[in-house]
């Protein structure tokens, strides 16, 4: 089964977690690729209890995790605050990051996108009678086990073409790549459509509204330089990202990570473990 190249972008201090955990992204079957990003897979075995913290991308994830014996799943939508996780003991997660937009092609009528946005819930409730797969997902083994119950799981619900559907995730996957579109209106012009018109459909789709997906990529792009480059020039890269000053990047910086982007720097520069953390192989 395909393994893709590491990419922590979101992780607040990657570093770190990288020294506790052993992570790893697959692809998914083919069938399920233009609607899922990819799965990610975490291990552990940790002496003193660790909080995970992420900067989600602008989407659905489904994390399924087991944590000393115990067995937690959820659908976790596009969340405006970090997305915390204690990680404590033995443990591991098999996790389903969707596509902007795509988990309304396996969502019945009881989940709709609205209802996921800035919630985390019960798998089970996101997508109904789905206790028998995910407990498939629990108890596989090894890695390639994990991703075949992923995909059992997944294709027993869809995906569900829909014109709506596509066309949201188009112009969701056009403002994560075009950084020239920096603005709604920008988006709106390039779709043929109205701002209100964007915004409703994006309502319908993503559940959260165009200006707020736009933000979160900017947003996720500064973290990334701020946990990759020694020393970034703020000016500059609120320019290159379209902030309207380096004053406008700090505060949607520190609103969103909790402190400033130097600040951040100055946190990563001191390990908090050894390297020689254990970490499990699942």
């Amino acid at each position: 089964m395909e393994a893709l190249r590491q990419d922590t972008r979101g992780i607040v201090a990657a570093p770190h977690l990288l020294s506790r955990v052993r992570f790893r992204r697959r692809a998914p079957a083919p069938a399920l690729r233009r609607h899922v990003e990819h799965y990610w897979l975490i291990d552990w075995d940790l002496p003193a209890p660790y909080t995970s913290r992420v900067l989600t991308h602008p989407c659905v994830n489904l994390a399924l995790q087991l944590s000393d014996g115990a067995a937690d799943a959820e659908a976790v939508g596009p969340l405006h605050r970090l997305f915390e996780t204690r990680l404590a003991g033995h443990g591991r997660v098999s996790g389903v990051q969707f596509r902007p937009g795509a988990f309304r092609a396996f969502a019945g009528p009881g989940c709709s996108p609205a209802a996921l946005a800035d919630r985390r819930l019960p798998l089970d409730e996101a997508l109904p009678g789905s206790r028998d797969a995910a407990a498939a997902v629990f108890a596989a083994g090894g890695d390639d086990a994990r991703v075949d119950a992923l995909d059992a799981l997944l294709t027993s619900y869809g995906p569900v073409p829909d014109t709506a559907t596509a066309r949201a995730m188009a112009l969701a996957h056009r403002a994560r790549t075009d950084r020239t579109l920096r603005r709604v209106d920008q988006l709106a012009h390039a779709a043929g459509l109205s701002v209100r018109a964007l915004q409703r459909l994006f309502a319908a789709v993503h559940g959260i509204g165009p200006k707020q997906l736009v933000c979160r990529y900017r947003l996720l792009d500064a973290l990334e330089h701020a946990t990759t480059e020694p020393g970034p020039d703020w000016g500059r890269l609120a320019a290159d990202l379209g902030y309207s000053d380096q004053s406008h990047l700090v505060r949607e910086f520190t609103a969103a990570v909790g402190v400033p982007p130097a600040g951040y720097v100055r946190a990563l520069m001191t390990p908090l473990v050894p390297k020689s953390s254990a970490y499990s192989t699942g």
